[in-house]
């Protein structure tokens, strides 16, 4: 049965190809929406490769699991995929791919309580710094004013989820900058673009070792912000969002010839203020077809054995 060494072989190709070919197409930074849905769609079949492995590995090694897998199916299907020609490695195989699963979701939970207590920690100090006023109710205002000599907002998730802002940012920041910058925020908050982070921090904290699970971290942090710049862009001007960015941020040495070289923020401001063209509405729907027939390929790949045997 070569059915899992396939598998495994799509899944390998897939997390080598996907990233490569995101990294040299030219529309991610112009649709950053769709290039998040891309991504998701490459880690998610690398993980579908992996799965129907070690389900088919599984239903290979142990009579117990092919009958509950195969439990419903012609007994020319089954035969189709000679569960009964593996050796040692199927076992070995459905083993290490189901340690790995379950390292995958230990790491994943693990990333979300520390999320969770980062979020306590953090509505702890807003509580000292911000404390409800006499007769207020809390959780009655979604925008809280913090006393700070930084400017900088966020928003912080949860319930209820909160939006703050400093002052110092409203001082600095003019007029309809302000509003932009709260675009942004709610943008992140709509997109719930804190679920993605989390899942793709998981990934490459369990897998350090694994390319594309560290690509796909780094790009979830460049491209969420990406998306929630045009965001708020389109309601107040890309100028107005780029002004807003260089206020909250030119006293935080991100600007410069000593900048890090690392800091995002000036290429977001540079993408602000210099756009390319979009996308045609007929290319962003071709492309997030292509992406979302990623994971099904997998799939497809799983279903030949069965669909020859029927045909």
């Amino acid at each position: 049965m070569i059915l899992p060494a396939v598998l495994l072989v799509l899944g390998l190709l897939t997390a080598v190809v996907g990233p490569r070919l995101l990294a040299r197409a030219d529309w991610p930074d112009r649709e950053p929406v769709v290039a998040l849905w891309a991504w998701q769609c490459v880690v998610a079949a690398v993980l579908l490769c992996c799965a129907l492995s070690m389900t088919f590995s599984a239903a290979a090694a142990w009579h117990a699991v092919g009958g509950r897998v195969f439990a419903t199916a012609p007994r020319a299907v089954v035969e189709a995929y000679s569960l009964g020609t593996a050796g040692l490695w199927a076992a070995t195989t459905a083993v290490a791919l189901a340690c790995g699963g379950l390292w995958s979701a230990a790491m994943l939970v693990r990333e979300i309580v520390r999320a969770r207590a980062r979020r306590r920690a953090r509505r702890g100090q807003l509580r000292l710094r911000a404390p409800l006023l006499p007769g207020e109710e809390p959780g009655t205002d979604r925008l809280v004013v913090l006393e700070s000599e930084r400017p900088d907002a966020w928003w912080l998730p949860g319930s209820p989820p909160r939006l703050v802002v400093t002052t110092a940012a409203l001082r600095r920041l003019k007029g309809r900058q302000l509003d932009a910058v709260l675009a942004h925020e709610r943008g992140h908050a709509r997109a719930r673009h804190d679920w993605l982070l989390n899942c793709s921090s998981a990934l490459a904290g369990g897998f350090p070792q694994v390319p594309v699970f560290a690509a796909f971290r780094d790009e979830m942090h460049r491209l969420v912000e990406l998306a929630a710049d045009d965001t708020a862009s389109r309601r107040f001007g890309r100028l107005t969002t780029a002004l807003a960015l260089v206020g909250l941020n030119e006293g935080r040495g991100v600007f410069g010839p000593c900048a890090d070289s690392r800091a995002e923020v000036p290429a977001r401001v540079h993408r602000l203020l210099t756009p390319a063209d979009r996308l045609t509405a007929g290319r962003r729907l071709r492309l997030t077809a292509v992406a979302s027939l990623v994971p099904v390929i997998p799939v497809l790949v799983a279903f030949v054995p069965g669909l020859r045997a029927l045909g």
